[in-house]
């Protein structure tokens, strides 16, 4: 697990955003997870200025949502949906075809669910997923005390979410009370998992899923499971880390690392070429 510690919440999106349009650039129909909440929207802000000012092909680019709230239909103004449309599809040239989200009208919700995880499959399973964090630890909307293997299902939220959550709706009453999300399992399938968290109010959740032990009750620290994870979070998410020095370290010698390597590489070209010679 690589821990990239920024000055801001700025910050924070232009270093995630960098990481999912290198990744695009080395493939252009990448298949990327994506995550909703406040903390991703300066992502999306900077992706959308990549493709804007520097060109950045979103045409071939195939994008799976982590999760929707269960009731509310497609366009209603707190859906997932309309967020995503609101900060990213709306302004690059994504095919809406290559669009998932999950449904928050659906009926059956395990045979839906089950189509979920066969449209991830059928893409080539994710490339890149982007993540935020809860306050509690949780992603997507695994709560504490979800199965580390647990795949795309209907899961009932906990008061903490919902409460977040009210202040996004004008009635408290009006939050949903349940969800349909990835699961930490779907999650692990990702090739590349990037995190991203702001706020001191992250800093406890940071501590836990990236220093702390594996555990259910913080969803987030299945990702030390993960061999390709990023965590990109500011200085205020990042105050309870005790290896910052460390972090720290890693990301100021990793042009160093790759220097030494290259080095290597040019000197045993020349002794071949001299032995060859």
């Amino acid at each position: 697990m690589e821990v990239i510690i920024v000055k801001g919440y700025d910050e924070v999106g232009k270093t995630a955003a960098d990481i999912i349009a290198t990744a695009m650039l080395h493939k252009p129909d990448l298949v990327v997870g994506l995550a909703t909440g406040t903390t991703p929207i300066s992502t999306y802000r900077e992706l959308v200025r990549k493709h804007k000012e520097g060109g950045l092909d979103f045409s071939k680019v195939i994008t799976f949502n982590l999760d929707e709230y269960l009731g509310l239909p497609m366009h209603h103004p707190q859906s997932y949906y309309t967020f995503m449309w609101e900060h990213l599809f709306k302004d690059v040239n994504i095919n809406p075809e290559n669009i998932h989200v999950p449904s928050g009208q659906i009926l059956d919700h395990e045979r839906f669910c089950q189509s979920y995880e066969g449209e991830i499959r059928r893409a080539g399973g994710v490339d890149v997923q982007l993540l935020g964090i809860g306050r509690d630890g949780h992603v997507g909307f695994n709560e504490p005390g979800s199965s580390l293997y647990s795949r795309t299902r209907l899961k009932t939220l906990t008061k903490e979410t919902v409460e977040d959550n009210s202040r996004l709706f004008d009635n408290p009453h009006e939050v949903p009370r349940f969800a349909v999300t990835m699961g930490v399992g779907t999650i692990l399938d990702a090739r590349q998992v990037v995190l991203v968290a702001s706020g001191k109010p992250k800093a406890q959740a940071i501590a836990d899923a990236v220093e702390g032990p594996i555990s259910s009750m913080c969803t987030a620290s299945a990702l030390q499971l993960h061999p390709e994870v990023t965590v990109v979070a500011d200085e205020d998410a990042a105050s309870l880390l005790k290896r910052r020095e460390y972090y720290d370290w890693v990301r100021n010698n990793k042009r160093q690392i790759h220097e030494v390597i290259e080095k290597q590489i040019r000197e045993r070209l020349r002794l071949d070429h001299k032995e060859w010679g």
